[in-house]
């Protein structure tokens, strides 16, 4: 079993460098193809290689999907799927979650973690007990779990989520702040375990949209009529966290919150399981402490609460 799972990481790895090598090369050809087009100058770091490129363009091409999102058929960076897509397969199945907390948690974190359980649907609560970090990630590829989440906390404040997406990552890293649990909303409604509609707004970047990816999948494909909504709203690089059901009166949408309610800030997305974090590389690291740090938004372009013309609801 240990020799499988080797292989399987080492094509997995092999596989990717294949997959940058070739879009490396692709953008370059799409710059000189642009620069052609266009009748600008090449640019510096091209022209040595302008002519090779220039060969490979009249017999390769992007194909007919690429070609669409290009275009503006489709929806964008998740429509050309690479070969090791973590998310290849999201949809066809429903997720398998499992969430846990690390060892003794306090009563205020188990209450917490109840209520995280019920708003993904399919999602299990695990005791950590003395488990270890990859006696927890064997036993979750062994029983086909898709995505491990752990949560922490300091002196009972829930502040920190690790979402690992299984069998090969990746392992994103939010900041927990901002929460309120259920029996704190006033005039809270019932919680529906229908499988929920999702709202992103202001989600404009790369890194945006690989956040959304690791959000959006959580979540298993809802039916037309559900009543159920939860929305991922970003502000000044915070992603609130918001969860209601919804009825028709009299023509119009009456909203009722049925929590939890809390903010999320991405600090960090590592390529590998969360058992293999120091041997992996590491994606994107927020850097607080840089001089630009405050003028620099990573998720939106500007402040998103002015623009509400760009919510992209995830059926």
């Amino acid at each position: 079993m240990l020799r499988r799972q080797a292989r399987l990481r080492r094509e997995y790895l092999y596989r990717k460098s294949v997959e940058d090598k070739h879009k490396q090369l692709q953008e370059k050809k799409d710059r000189l193809k642009r620069s052609l087009e266009e009748g600008i100058p090449i640019h510096g770091d091209l022209r040595r290689e302008a002519i090779a490129l220039q060969e490979k363009l009249k017999w390769t091409d992007q194909g007919p999907e690429a070609a669409k999102a290009i275009a503006g058929f489709s929806g964008g960076a998740n429509t050309v799927n690479s070969q090791d897509d973590e998310y290849r397969y999201a949809g066809c199945e429903d997720p398998k979650i499992m969430i846990t907390t690390a060892r003794d948690p306090s009563a205020r974190l188990k209450m917490f973690v109840k209520e995280l359980r019920l708003v993904f649907p399919n999602a299990q609560r695990m005791n950590r007990g003395n488990y270890e970090m990859k006696q927890l990630v064997h036993a979750a590829r062994a029983n086909d779990v898709t995505d491990l989440i752990f949560v922490h906390e300091h002196r009972g404040v829930p502040d920190n989520l690790v979402i690992c997406h299984l069998p090969y990552g990746p392992t994103a890293y939010f900041n927990l702040s901002g929460v309120v649990m259920r029996h704190d909303v006033p005039d809270i409604g019932p919680m529906s375990e229908q499988k929920p509609h999702l709202v992103f707004h202001n989600f404009k970047t790369k890194l945006a949209e690989r956040t959304t990816s690791i959000l959006k999948y959580l979540f298993p494909v809802p039916k037309e009529d559900s009543k159920r909504v939860v929305t991922f709203a970003n502000h000044d690089d915070y992603i609130a966290f918001r969860h209601h059901t919804f009825r028709m009166v009299n023509g119009e949408t009456e909203l009722t919150e049925v929590g939890p309610r809390f903010q999320l800030k991405l600090y960090q997305i590592k390529l590998g399981t969360i058992d293999e974090v120091k041997a992996a590389d590491t994606e994107w690291v927020l850097k607080p402490y840089m001089n630009t740090a405050n003028k620099r938004r990573f998720l939106s372009d500007e402040d998103g609460w002015k623009q509400d013309d760009d919510i992209e609801v995830n059926d």
